[in-house]
């Protein structure tokens, strides 16, 4: 009875808004296909093999996979989000880098890009900045506030008015980027 009841309810959530399910669809990925991520285009080179891991590797704008048959679709994802952080790494460190030297000035313990479905980042009361690959599909002034947003957590670990007039001080029109998170954040995805 209750497990109808909870079914019930979120079909009626996603009739009455349907891009709420985009990140739980299974995406299918095929030879060929184009992953267009911020700036760079890859082209995918899919391989099926009767192994036990999935693998992956990124040369030059190809990324080559290599799969089993009825693979998870997340599992996919998760690979391909460790090969693009791997590519996009330096390019985050430096944005992170610079926002900090220009505003904040705070010892960074770490910088790492993860796939995180549950948040866009994080920052750990001991100086960690950990950034989600799905941020890399929005626009680089979205990245650039959710970047400064995790920084203003290394001088106040709490969203209080204080934490949002660093943000603020930064990014005046940060409340854009908060809602175009809400809006269309559901689409980026691997």
């Amino acid at each position: 009875q209750e497990i109808h009841k909870a079914k019930e309810w979120i079909r009626e959530k996603v009739r009455q808004n349907p891009k709420i399910a985009t990140p739980y669809l299974n995406k299918k990925y095929q030879t060929g296909d184009i992953l267009k991520i911020g700036q760079r285009t890859y082209t995918l080179l899919i391989n099926y093999k009767s192994a036990k891991n999935i693998s992956g590797k990124l040369q030059g704008d190809h990324i080559y996979l290599t799969l089993v048959p009825n693979v998870e679709m997340k599992s996919v994802k998760q690979l391909l989000s460790r090969i693009v952080a791997k590519d996009y790494h330096p390019w985050i460190k430096n944005k992170v880098e610079y926002f900090n030297k220009q505003h904040f000035n705070q010892k960074i313990k770490g910088i790492k890009l993860k796939y995180n479905q549950s948040n866009w980042g994080s920052c750990s009361s001991t100086g960690n900045i950990n950034l989600s690959t799905r941020l890399l599909f929005a626009p680089e002034e979205v990245i650039d506030y959710v970047i400064v947003h995790e920084l203003a957590h290394l001088i106040e670990m709490n969203h209080s008015i204080r934490f949002y007039l660093l943000i603020k001080s930064v990014i005046p029109d940060y409340k854009l980027y908060e809602k175009w998170l809400k809006e269309y954040g559901h689409s980026c995805d691997f």
